[in-house]
């Protein structure tokens, strides 16, 4: 007995250490099936909570598209003349005796516009002419008396002194027949300056010559338009003017709505910018046409070719407190509320700035929704009358 002891002492602690280890194993496994049936349990009341959320709104779904869109710059500015040419008199105390000419009158080159009174210098001018034959017949008779003196001086009869003086007589005479006819010159272009003569083709736009007033030399008579041809001066910000370029054509509105627009060629862009109101002038040429006059306020259009744009409906922005947002949705189909930068716009789409091109929007129904909202996506609805006269609701 006593030698058996031992033996079964050993045999009883084995079998406490392999209970002991049954019953941890029992414990971590009970532990892990507490904690995994507690996820189960969240996650089934997380999942019944999302399926019995109802969403705010039914919206259709649309994507950003690139585009190429004809780029434009909108500028205002100023119909004048081409060149306007300052008709005035070259004489000055005469009377202006005829006016042929009105505002508006087409004229030609070297046409008379208007006549001033010649009388007192037709009488300078016969004044001169007697003169001018009184000096050549004086010249005559030294001429003839030198050359018999000159004769005479070979002989010894006369002296080289007397000799000189009627060969001065001759050279003084002749000096006071080109005189008179220096005169005559004169007065024959004060008689052609009697004539206000048009200097080149155009068209009258301002009279300031009525008969009976006196002419003054160097005072304005007639303002003409030459060849009657009309530019547009655009006014551009300094930061637009290196967008243009010779030669980029330019769609010109007329103040009535009635007339075509107009079609003009950038001339030529300013040097300098203005110091005062910090734009260039941008001189357009344009056609011969009554649509546009001298002196209109009328704004045009620059034509800087095609870009590329990322564009989206116009009833994916929402017009909120001033600013501009579209609606992004989410996997979740809730939407995220995004301030976005507007660019150009075309028909029924407006050009995003600052958006991704792989997002999912909200096409329509964003002033029914707020960041956040849950929404369920509908199929597109093609437009309709309805639908175009809600775009343009929304707009306004």
């Amino acid at each position: 007995m006593t030698l058996h002891d031992p033996l079964q002492k050993k045999s009883i602690s084995s079998k406490v250490w392999i209970a002991l280890i049954v019953i941890i194993l029992a414990f971590i496994i009970a532990l892990i099936a507490y904690k995994f049936s507690n996820k189960k349990a969240s996650d089934t009341q997380n999942t019944t909570a999302t399926e019995t959320a109802k969403p705010a709104l039914t919206v259709t779904v649309t994507q950003p598209e690139i585009q190429n869109w004809q780029q434009s710059l909108t500028a205002n500015g100023n119909i004048a003349a081409w060149q306007e040419v300052v008709i005035g008199s070259e004489l000055s105390g005469q009377r202006i005796t005829k006016v042929n000419v009105n505002i508006g009158d087409t004229v030609k080159r070297g046409q008379v516009l208007a006549e001033i009174n010649n009388e007192s210098i037709r009488a300078d001018l016969a004044t001169a002419k007697a003169n001018y034959a009184e000096a050549k017949a004086v010249l005559a008779d030294a001429s003839i008396n030198n050359q018999r003196i000159q004769q005479l001086k070979n002989t010894g009869a006369i002296s080289q002194q007397e000799a000189t003086k009627y060969l001065t007589s001759q050279s003084t005479a002749q000096a006071k027949l080109d005189a008179a006819k220096a005169q005559i010159d004169s007065n024959q272009i004060r008689l052609s300056q009697t004539q206000v003569i048009a200097p080149d083709n155009g068209v009258i736009s301002a009279r300031a010559a009525t008969v009976g007033s006196l002419a003054q030399t160097g005072q304005e008579m007639f303002r003409m338009i030459r060849d009657d041809r009309l530019e547009w001066r655009a006014e551009v910000t300094a930061t637009d003017l290196y967008k243009l370029k010779q030669g980029n054509t330019v769609q010109i509105t007329s103040p009535d709505p009635n007339r075509p627009k107009v079609t003009g060629t950038v001339r030529m862009i300013a040097p300098v910018i203005d110091p005062q109101t910090r734009y260039g002038l941008v001189y357009v040429d344009i056609p011969n046409t009554d649509a546009v006059r001298m002196g209109m306020f009328v704004k045009g259009e620059f034509d800087l070719g095609e870009k590329s744009a990322i564009t989206v409906p116009q009833t994916a922005v929402l017009l909120r407190d001033g600013f501009s947002y579209v609606f992004i949705i989410g996997k979740d189909h809730r939407v995220t509320q995004q301030k976005v930068t507007l660019g150009r716009r075309l028909n029924d789409r407006v050009e995003i700035l600052d958006v991704a091109e792989n997002v999912k929007l909200v096409a329509t129904g964003t002033g029914f929704l707020a960041d956040g909202d849950l929404v369920k996506i509908g199929q597109n609805i093609p437009d309709t009358p309805l639908s175009k006269q809600l775009v343009t609701t929304q707009e306004k």
